[in-house]
């Protein structure tokens, strides 16, 4: 597995410095997205701790975020010392291309597998992530 992401994760592109730009905001966007699903406050921290960076460079994602119009950072209802991260519409629709971009390489990367291998190898990935959030409870 770790082969896997090394591989995807020095894969080269036209144009690296917007591709790079725009894979870091839906990285951003996303973990705001699946935060606030599993019930956590999207917070800065809870954004570092959920992509496993640094507070100061979640910091920076977050604005970016916010500066493109994918995300709100606003004060928290029940401490107004925190500041809450939530997707917005237009958050919503670039999650939305990005995931069946992720569905079209899936496709491409997987087009000599029966639907059942697809089906089975999908619900593998999915209990290991869900049993990887259940122990960092």
């Amino acid at each position: 597995m770790f082969a896997f992401v090394r591989h995807w994760s020095r894969r080269p592109s036209a144009s690296d410095d917007e591709v790079a730009e725009q894979g870091r905001l839906v990285l951003v966007t996303e973990s705001v997205h699946s935060l606030t699903q599993r019930g956590i406050t999207a917070t800065v921290n809870a954004v570092a701790h959920e992509i496993g960076i640094d507070q100061s460079g979640a910091s920076r994602l977050v604005k970016s975020a916010t500066e493109a119009g994918y995300v709100i950072l606003r004060a928290s209802e029940t401490d107004g010392r925190q500041r809450q991260a939530t997707v917005t519409s237009s958050g919503h629709a670039m999650l939305e291309r990005a995931h069946e971009w992720q569905e079209q390489v899936f496709g491409r990367l997987t087009e000599n597998w029966s639907v059942q291998r697809r089906r089975d190898f999908q619900q593998a990935m999915t209990d290991l992530i869900d049993r990887s959030y259940a122990l960092d409870a």
